[in-house]
């Protein structure tokens, strides 16, 4: 059903300057001398760009070539960084490759699931089809959060938890897998190191099940169980999304994830893996195009002198320094706490007036910018603060490809024009970098001369091509070459790290930046639903899906509701340390006792005006799945 907002009546369909604070229609030659001549007058390291999970590989592409070879400039990065940054950086420490290591369809052949910080069957309901085709077929299905979801409604066995206990949980279960010899020893002393470190750390008492208990909430005798459906039905995969990475301490929840996996010889074989499940349509196409702060496309780094120079060699010309440049997080902080620093900013298809933490602190930083251009479909809450606003096409309306949640590439297909005179997005940008003197470095007449130079530029991506794309093979990377058939199960014999192996990393637990108090005494967790994709931008006008759930709700479970004297579907006032919203009450026993749950989709009750903008100290990721919130009836006037 979203598709119903392709021909929305609001879609942007001319470029728009603001004038004395209002938007005025203009040319697409006068949009672009505007913005060429204001970022030529800044400095390199005084611009930045973000790019977009929901746009094509070679518009994200040529985005990231814009901002390293046209503006100079080291800072860009996109929407993974509020997602699956603590993924790559985990998986990538772990395993040598920052991704879900196995295809889709093996989940089904699986024996036991494991699924940890993700609701599936409403975030990733195609998939939620595999877990129970493994189901069917004999799977005993574990499954961990603090709601009661769609997704738990399916598990042999549900484990509600405090957010933020994850390492916890997954160094207990790790003891009790190594006290009954449930570990795989001929994996570990073949194809890992470091075991004895971890299992030095994992055997404290800290980690018995009794602790744990405490920590999380879960009763032992359910942990128990899973640590025995884990280490006797194998092969097992571990199903994970942003429940897992969205903490401060993101990576080490990633990391101890990779952990469990290679303790039980989980890895690279059909059924089992670590199965990072992507949140947005191209999320994964969009770090694989080098759109993040520290890497060229295929995760190159930056800080690769080598790697410098093949991107100037390719592009025949100078490109910004070699080194790691500001990511979105800390951007935001950067335009809020040093105005100035940062005078130009190009936004594609982002909103980060939803979508980032501490949204008071966000609009700061945003009005700070000097010169802002938002490239996108609608008027978002974003652009209406941009001084210039593009307007661009959706997936309909243009040719490309985009990378899945499984590495696999796959194409899109143009079905219709854009409306107006809204453009391509890639045809924008090789438009934007030929007026700002590089029409040698953008003279791409489709999308497929674009992913060429794509796969002429990144091993991982080398054997590819339209041609093959065409073909009902899947294709998955790592490709290196027009022969290869594509990955689709990675570390079948080796890990990516240089030597081979895998690394077990010693992950001590710890609780969330914010915990509660006496002033805010309850728990915040924060997430998506079936029926709405992240900012609400494309689904809310979809009458079909904004139908069905047409605003937002605060979890409440009915102890503390009756406690705090609040019925169902109330009006209540949530407030944590960084601002408040009015909300109606969900009362219900889905959710446990001190925990609370807001979607983060309405604008008019904006959960991340709530949450937290402490980061993950490696990935940079906010912490939105847990903060200290109270909860209030409003006082009549």
């Amino acid at each position: 059903y979203a598709h119903e907002f392709i021909n929305s009546p609001d879609r942007l369909t001319t470029p728009l300057i603001k004038k004395d604070g209002k938007f005025v229609e203009a040319t697409w030659d006068e949009a672009y001398d505007l913005i060429a001549e204001k970022f030529a007058s800044y400095k390199p390291g005084e611009t930045a760009c973000l790019s977009s999970a929901r746009v094509s590989n070679e518009e994200n592409y040529l985005m990231m070539k814009f901002a390293r070879a046209v503006l100079k400039t080291p800072h860009i990065d996109h929407c993974a960084r509020l997602c699956h940054a603590s993924t790559v950086a985990g998986l990538a420490a772990s395993f040598g490759s920052g991704a879900m290591t196995n295809s889709i369809l093996d989940i089904a052949e699986a024996r036991c699931l494991f699924v940890l910080g993700s609701n599936t069957f409403e975030q990733h309901p195609l998939i939620g089809r595999k877990i129970v085709q493994a189901k069917q077929n004999g799977a005993k299905i574990i499954y961990a959060d603090p709601r009661y979801t769609p997704t738990a409604r399916q598990a042999d066995l549900y484990m509600p938890f405090v957010s933020g206990a994850d390492v916890a949980i997954l160094n207990g279960l790790m003891q009790e897998i190594i006290k009954n010899g449930w570990e795989d020893r001929e994996f570990i002393a073949g194809r890992t190191k470091d075991y004895e470190k971890l299992k030095e750390v994992v055997m404290e008492e800290t980690y018995s099940l009794e602790n744990v208990s405490q920590i999380s909430g879960i009763p032992v005798e359910s942990l128990k169980q899973a640590a025995e459906w884990l280490g006797t039905n194998k092969p097992g995969a571990i199903l994970y999304s942003m429940g897992i990475t969205q903490h401060t301490v993101g990576v080490d929840n990633v990391r101890s994830v990779a952990n469990i996996q290679m303790l039980l010889g989980n890895l690279g074989k059909p059924g089992s893996g670590v199965d990072a499940l992507r949140g947005q349509n191209n999320v994964q196409g969009a770090c694989d195009m080098g759109c993040l702060a520290n890497v060229y496309t295929g995760y190159q780094k930056v800080t690769d002198e080598a790697a410098r120079k093949k991107f100037m060699d390719a592009w025949g010309v100078d490109i910004a320094e070699g080194e790691v440049g500001y990511t979105v997080t800390e951007l935001m902080n950067v335009l809020a706490d040093n105005p100035g620093e940062i005078k130009g900013l190009y936004i594609m298809g982002e909103n980060p007036m939803l979508s980032c933490p501490d949204l008071h602190h966000v609009e700061k930083g945003l009005r700070n910018v000097e010169f802002m251009v938002v490239q996108d479909i609608f008027m978002t809450e974003t652009a209406e603060l941009a001084d210039i606003v593009l307007p661009a096409s959706c997936y309909a309306e243009k040719d490309g490809t985009q990378t899945s949640t499984e590495r696999r590439v796959q194409r899109w297909r143009k079905a219709q024009e854009p409306p107006g005179e809204a453009k391509e997005d890639w045809q924008i940008i090789c438009e934007l970098g030929a007026k700002m003197g590089y029409v040698k470095q953008f003279t791409y007449k489709n999308p497929e001369e674009v992913f060429n130079e794509i796969a002429a530029v990144t091993p991982s991506y080398h054997g590819m091509s339209y041609e093959r794309l065409e073909r009902p093979e899947a294709l998955h990377w790592p490709c290196p070459t027009a022969e290869h058939p594509g990955t689709p199960i990675l570390h079948r014999e080796r890990f990516s790290n240089p030597d081979g192996l895998g690394i077990f990393a010693p992950i001590e637990w710890k609780p969330p930046a914010e915990v509660p108090d006496a002033e805010y005494p309850f728990v915040l967790t924060t997430g998506r639903i079936l029926w709405h994709w992240h900012t609400g931008t494309m689904t809310r006008r979809s009458a079909t899906l904004d139908t069905e759930v047409p605003t937002g709700w605060i979890e409440i479970n009915p102890e503390d509701a009756q406690a705090l004297g609040i019925k169902n579907k109330e009006m209540v006032r949530a407030s944590t340390r960084r601002g408040f919203v009015d909300v109606p009450a969900k009362v219900t026993p889905d959710i446990m006792k001190g925990v609370m749950f807001m979607p983060f989709h309405y604008r008019e009750c904006a959960a991340n005006i709530l949450t937290n903008n402490a980061l993950d100290p490696i990935a940079k990721i906010p912490e939105y799945k847990a903060c200290a919130v109270k909860v209030e009836k409003i006082k009549e006037a």
